[in-house]
């Protein structure tokens, strides 16, 4: 996180829109990346809220955020305390019509970690790479939710009454994620486990309670909560030397899906692998690993005929989902390919025409490219990402090397310090994803 010495420049748009950035001083050296608008959507976390769009780094130190603001009287509830008091004034200056373009020193505040860290879950929930050939787990999207949902309450000053945040739904992430209260609670009266961790625990499910409190929610789950809450973790407590895991185990078979088996035969023309851009279709669908895409071109009598298979994330719905494979030869337009899910893989197969690139100097195999989308979904392909998506994996790599490594008290303010669906997958095995 950002400490002292933290330069902040408040700037207005010719649309209006106020921009509020960040960056440390190095002597007389000012070193600002535009997160907002440099690298991929996957390298970036936000945060929508009142008046605004919080915006972070994935990669590197998170500090404060660059904030968007498009209505500055909605956002003053929170610029003080996000960024301090002569930031919010020089906020309301600029809106009023005065010169923009003012440096403001100031430090980082609770609430600006907490929404680091915030931003940083949605992030999570949208891009953790999880992968079965990779070695990443998936994270445990109700332990995930859940932990949203407390975050969510403890940065309510965030947010406003207007309704047009999507960000602040912590009634919702309750309702939809109550199911894993209980394994929650079993995990806070488990031992053995890490000090750390049965803090981290105890902040959690003591957010949720209060969390539900103030929305007027209820039922049997919540009210358990709420009563071993005040009993305290050791009654009950209980021994797990399982680990866990266990108590968040999921079945995770592959049911048959719609789509025909590929057949073999033919004479193989070609094989490669194609492109995984995370972008072009929602979490939940494909594997993150570089080569979940591979093709096999075949020659089928007179007929050229092209076969991809992807791998299928784990939580990959089996039917209903018209996701395709996009294929291009030699340039062309692109040939849609529909993919059925069977077994673990999305394949599909059509005819191509494999004629040789007439673009090459001298007669050499056609130029075959293959990447993967849901139509409707798909903003288009982006610029080649390779090198981020591996510093993506990299990240997630470390994040779980560290999840059960011990950490000072005060980590759960920044982004550092794992989230308990992080430490959850840090324990687990190849069979438990």
């Amino acid at each position: 996180m950002a400490g002292a010495g933290t330069d902040v420049r408040v700037t207005r748009g010719e649309d209006g829109t106020i921009r509020v950035a960040a960056g440390p001083v190095l002597g007389h050296i000012e070193v600002c990346d535009d997160v907002a608008a440099a690298g991929p959507d996957f390298t970036r976390s936000v945060l929508d809220v009142a008046g605004a769009v919080l915006v972070w780094p994935v990669l590197g130190e998170s500090g404060l955020p660059v904030a968007e603001i498009h209505d500055a009287g909605r956002a003053q509830q929170w610029l003080w305390a996000v960024y301090g008091e002569r930031v919010a004034a020089a906020v309301h200056d600029a809106a009023a019509g005065e010169p923009a373009g003012a440096h403001v020193m100031t430090e980082t505040s609770a609430l600006a970690g907490a929404a680091a860290r915030l931003g940083y879950g949605h992030w999570a929930a949208r891009w953790w790479p999880a992968s079965y050939p990779d070695g990443i787990p998936v994270l445990e999207p109700d332990v995930l939710g859940l932990e949203f949902a407390a975050l969510t309450h403890r940065c309510q000053q965030l947010f406003d009454d207007y309704g047009d945040q999507p960000d602040d739904c912590v009634a919702e992430l309750i309702e939809e994620h109550r199911s894993a209260l209980a394994p929650l609670l079993q995990w806070w009266r488990a031992t053995p486990q890490p000090a750390d961790t049965a803090r981290h625990l105890d902040s959690v499910l003591r957010l949720i309670d209060d969390a539900a409190d103030c929305a007027g929610l209820d039922g049997t789950a919540l009210r358990r909560l709420r009563s071993a809450l005040d009993e305290g973790p050791d009654h009950g407590r209980t021994v797990t030397p399982a680990g866990p895991a266990a108590l968040f185990a999921r079945q995770v078979g592959y049911a048959l899906a719609a789509g025909d088996p590929l057949v073999a035969g033919g004479r193989v023309i070609a094989r490669g692998s194609g492109t995984n851009d995370w972008r072009r279709y929602p979490p939940g669908f494909i594997d993150a690993a570089e080569h979940a895409v591979s093709w096999t071109a075949r020659a089928l009598g007179a007929r050229r005929q092209i076969e991809v298979e992807v791998v299928a994330h784990v939580a990959a719905p089996t039917t209903g989902a018209p996701l395709a494979a996009e294929v291009r030869v030699n340039g062309s337009r692109p040939l849609r390919v529909p993919l059925g899910r069977r077994d673990d893989v999305w394949t599909g197969r059509a005819d191509v025409d494999l004629t040789p690139d007439p673009s090459a100097a001298t007669s050499a195999p056609p130029r075959i490219e293959v990447g993967v989308l849901l139509p409707g979904f798909d903003p288009g392909a982006g610029p080649e990402a390779r090198a981020d998506r591996d510093a993506i994996r990299a990240l997630a790599r470390r994040r779980l090397a560290g999840a059960a490594q011990p950490v000072a008290d005060d980590v759960y303010d920044g982004v550092a310090g794992p989230f308990l669906a992080e430490t959850l997958a840090a324990t687990a095995t190849s069979e438990d994803y």
